[in-house]
């Protein structure tokens, strides 16, 4: 691979990364109803599915999502209910932002899971993989080093579009400290995260 494919790779990536969808939507909802910690596990478990669909590409097991359907229905749903959980979680939540602190909604691993589910759960991204990698890589040309090089582009360039997300939605709660903003944010960020999750259930795969 030449530095001009791995660019390309990394370009094209940065831009369909960038385009709002229902992940990056459910991020930034969740750093307005959670903060930093637990949205960046997410966003681990975002990345971390995209890099399980580049290596299945790169397997030549892209025909496994198109004959196993099913499983992307069960992924999708579970994605979407985990969401709705954590909705709830943010609508009920304590006024103060000590009972906030206190009632941290899930755990990091949780986090992370929901985050692997949204993107397992979407097809559309291993189609991405699918019309970019064969494009501009031989694949049969792809060893060891050429895999993990595109494993470490993945992640960074995917990191790069989400932690600006992330951090200025955690920001942007942070400031806000009175109880009464701190229960409007929670229950914004719940409708926002209940209606990413309706989304993603109701959408066609």
């Amino acid at each position: 691979m030449t530095l001009t494919t791995l660019f390309a790779y990394a370009t094209a990536l940065f831009i369909a990364a960038a385009i709002p969808g229902p992940g990056m939507t459910a991020i930034v909802a969740r750093a307005l109803g959670s903060g930093f910690r637990e949205t960046f596990f997410m966003g681990l478990g975002l990345v971390l599915g995209d890099m399980i669909y580049l290596t299945a590409v790169i397997l030549g097991l892209a025909f496994v999502a198109q004959t196993f359907q099913e499983a992307f229905m069960v992924l999708k749903f579970a994605g979407a209910a985990y969401l709705l959980y954590i909705a709830w979680k943010l609508w009920t939540a304590g006024l103060l932002p000590q009972d906030l602190k206190a009632k941290k909604s899930t755990s990091m691993s949780m986090s992370f899971l929901s985050g692997l589910l949204i993107t397992l759960g979407n097809p559309k991204t291993m189609l991405f993989y699918v019309a970019l990698v064969p494009t501009l890589i031989d694949i049969r040309m792809i060893g060891p080093s050429e895999y993990a090089t595109l494993l470490a582009i993945t992640f960074v360039v995917l990191m790069a579009v989400l932690l600006p997300y992330i951090l200025l939605a955690a920001k942007a709660r942070n400031l806000l400290k009175r109880p009464s903003a701190l229960t409007i944010l929670n229950r914004t960020a719940a409708g926002i995260l209940a209606g990413t999750a309706t989304m993603i259930a109701i959408r066609s795969t």
